[in-house]
């Protein structure tokens, strides 16, 4: 029996949270929603996603946060970030905390969708 794909989608706007889980739905995947680091930390734990859709600019614990503690404790687990800065800078110690892919706002959907899919099926 094939299991569903799990997508873990972390955004603390309602509407992106939203439509990224209609698109991920129809494409097949469960998905679980988080609207801050904190509950995408728990979530991380409890659901065990296979990928992680996740905005950089949130309240209280940020995104390059979460990424750090996702990717300490299951490096291999894909991360997408989302983020509102056109160039991404990281530093060499930065570099294996690094996202799997990122993507700037305002998204094109398809091309998220594209991304994910491409992620999951490699998996």
């Amino acid at each position: 029996m094939g299991s569903l794909k799990k997508l873990l989608i972390v955004d603390d706007q309602a509407g992106i949270r939203l439509l990224l889980d209609e698109v991920f739905k129809k494409e097949g995947y469960e998905t679980v929603l988080a609207a801050t680091g904190k509950e995408a930390l728990l979530r991380v734990e409890n659901d065990e996603p296979d990928c992680i859709l996740l905005d950089m600019k949130m309240p209280g614990m940020n995104g390059d946060e979460v990424l750090k503690q996702v990717k300490s404790d299951r490096p291999n687990l894909p991360v997408v970030m989302m983020t509102a800065y056109d160039v991404i800078e990281t530093s060499d110690s930065e570099a294996q905390h690094q996202a799997d892919h990122y993507f700037t706002k305002p998204f094109d959907i398809h091309q998220v969708r594209h991304t994910i899919n491409h992620l999951l099926r490699e998996t």
